[in-house]
């Protein structure tokens, strides 16, 4: 079958890019992102860093958890139950807070890892900018800054993750999924690196090494793998966007496998916007007389929601105006 990443791949400097991101959005809820203007050498030089703490003995990498929300975390995802054959590192990105445990992630060469991280996510938190100012434009939002705001503001709950598999209290997450040699065992069973979810967030930035994995949900419910391509950043629809596009673009349902022989690693960013920021359909989306979809509610009110639930709990279920009795 002919990889959904190959059906949507989005050039960021094509003329044509904002048309082509909304359709993908509506479409998928996901797309792939070439010539985006990230310098290679900032994947490579996070991916060496971040490698260098995962292959640490876990005695040392337990130093740095558990996560709370920053930190490191092995296996149990979230604190409802969920597990998967992961491990993570989730990091804010305002430069400004700190932890101990972030600085036991940096202690061996704090230099060169916070360097790392910091010059990908400042290059990735401008991309994301551009990316959502153009599904902004695509749609024909007013202001063209009605999305990019939110993200930019010094108050954006937005995060970082490196690792190998996990939920994500916003920020950016460092995710690896180690090699399972006992998956050959399983006759072609899989094993559950990240169950599925949707991300709670405005868009979701994530690029992966070359190994494989992560598979979407299309609106048939079929599952499909997504081709990994190191070079390339795959964007994912979140379920705060879709409240505000009032359903026109799509959270999308994904997930990552565990692969026998390679291990996997992603480095995602999340971008989400103000806690106290109200989730309500953009005004300037709506036609006349279109009635919003959801009940309003604020960032901090789904976040809050959104992490007492389980992995694969519809976490906007709860948030959607149900119809009258009778219509």
């Amino acid at each position: 079958m002919l990889g959904v990443s190959t059906l949507y791949m989005v050039n960021l400097r094509d003329p044509e890019a904002k048309n082509l991101i909304v359709k993908a959005c509506e479409e998928y809820g996901f797309f792939k992102l070439v010539n985006h203007g990230v310098p290679m050498e900032f994947f490579t030089n996070l991916e060496t860093e971040a490698l260098r703490f995962f292959n640490l003995p876990q005695s040392d990498k337990d130093k740095a958890g558990p996560p709370d929300p920053f930190g490191y975390g092995c296996k149990m995802i979230g604190s409802n139950g969920d597990m998967g054959w992961v491990e993570y590192l989730l990091l804010n990105t305002n430069p400004q807070i700190t932890s101990h445990k972030t600085h036991t992630v940096f202690r061996e060469n704090p230099e060169i890892f916070r360097s790392a991280v910091n010059e990908y996510i400042q290059a990735v938190k401008r991309m994301a900018f551009e990316v959502v100012e153009l599904v902004a434009d695509g749609l024909e939002i007013e202001p063209k800054d009605a999305l990019s705001r939110l993200l930019r503001d010094d108050k954006s709950d937005s995060c970082f993750r490196l690792g190998s598999t996990g939920t994500c209290n916003l920020g950016f997450r460092l995710n690896h999924y180690p090699p399972c040699p006992e998956l050959q065992a399983l006759s072609g069973r899989n094993l559950i690196g990240f169950g599925e979810h949707t991300d709670p967030q405005i868009i979701s930035v994530l690029r992966s090494n070359n190994t494989s994995g992560l598979q979407i949900c299309l609106k048939d419910k079929t599952w499909v793998s997504v081709p990994p391509d190191q070079t390339s950043f795959f964007i994912n629809v979140g379920d705060a966007l879709q409240v505000m596009t009032n359903g026109r673009l799509r959270s999308v349902r994904h997930r990552v496998l565990a692969d026998s022989v390679s291990s996997r690693l992603s480095m995602i960013y999340f971008g989400g916007p103000p806690l106290g920021e109200k989730i309500v359909p953009l005004p300037s989306l709506m036609a006349e007389g279109e009635e919003s979809l959801y009940k309003e509610f604020t960032w901090l009110e789904y976040k809050t929601s959104a992490y007492k639930s389980r992995l694969s709990d519809y976490r906007l279920g709860l948030f959607e105006k149900k119809p009258a009795a009778g219509l």
